[in-house]
């Protein structure tokens, strides 16, 4: 479905991206793993349009995406996610799902004032999606709450049920287990996998929490130094010697044996 190649990118003497090249299946949850300063953030910026890239290509279903603006690649099918939740804090859980699609008769003046009956029978749509989406996350008891007054699991929820208020061919995670209890963690992984595999959703998402991950994903990409180090299922790249001496750690391979 979206494929990276060669993909550079640097910050004066710094280079994040160092030739990345890498294709995301259709259906797939896709693992991004790897130490901070891997370029894992760096490479979700310049697939969604927020960072230019110095060189290479990012092509969508066989289109070159490359340069796009956020909106234009949000048009395309392109969402993400964020570490930090991007929540609108003032308006409530349902308004915060019901601002997602574009192109709505009541943002513009003229529909405003002289299509009223448009704005009414599309804003009833809108939110009876807004409600399903509630009740697929088990949102609901918070439909009336302000978003900045929910928990940091409960605002990775509102992020992810926003992408379901569109039809995205591609979710970029971006950290999701981050500051999140092992209870919602669960929920949002729940989540995740009914996404995927009842409604046909393609993930990639960038994860520390490899319990998570294994769970999860398959294929899993690791990520040093701005390259690919390595890509395969979970148990196969914890078990590489490279990626454990690059980012789980000899702490990591001993806790595998002493589990064995």
């Amino acid at each position: 479905m979206l494929s990276v190649e060669n993909v550079y990118k640097n910050f004066g003497g710094l280079q994040a991206v160092d030739g990345v090249s890498l294709h995301l299946q259709a259906g797939t949850i896709t693992g991004l793993i790897g130490p901070n300063g891997a370029g894992k953030t760096t490479l979700f910026n310049i697939i969604a349009g927020k960072l230019s890239l110095n060189s290479g290509h990012v092509w969508l279903e066989g289109e070159d995406i490359t340069g796009l603006s956020p909106h234009d690649l949000f048009a395309k099918g392109i969402l993400r996610t964020f570490q930090i939740a991007h929540e609108f804090s003032s308006l409530t859980v349902m308004e915060n799902l019901m601002v997602v699609p574009g192109q709505q008769h009541g943002e513009s003046l003229f529909g405003a004032c002289f299509q009223s009956g448009h704005v009414r029978k599309q804003e009833k749509k809108i939110r009876e999606k807004a409600e399903n989406v509630l009740d697929f996350l088990n949102l609901t008891p918070l439909i009336y709450e302000k978003a900045g007054n929910l928990s940091g699991g409960q605002k990775k929820l509102l992020e992810l049920g926003r992408t379901m208020m569109v039809e995205p061919k591609i979710v970029f995670l971006d950290e999701v287990g981050a500051g999140v209890n092992r209870t919602l963690l669960r929920s949002i992984g729940d989540a995740i996998s009914r996404l995927n595999k009842e409604h046909g959703y393609t993930f990639c998402m960038i994860e520390h929490d490899m319990e998570f991950i294994s769970r999860l994903c398959d294929p899993v990409i690791v990520m040093a130094e701005g390259r690919i180090l390595t890509q395969g299922t979970a148990q196969e790249v914890q078990s590489d010697e490279r990626v454990i001496e690059a980012y789980l750690g000899t702490g990591f391979k001993k806790t595998q044996q002493v589990n064995k």
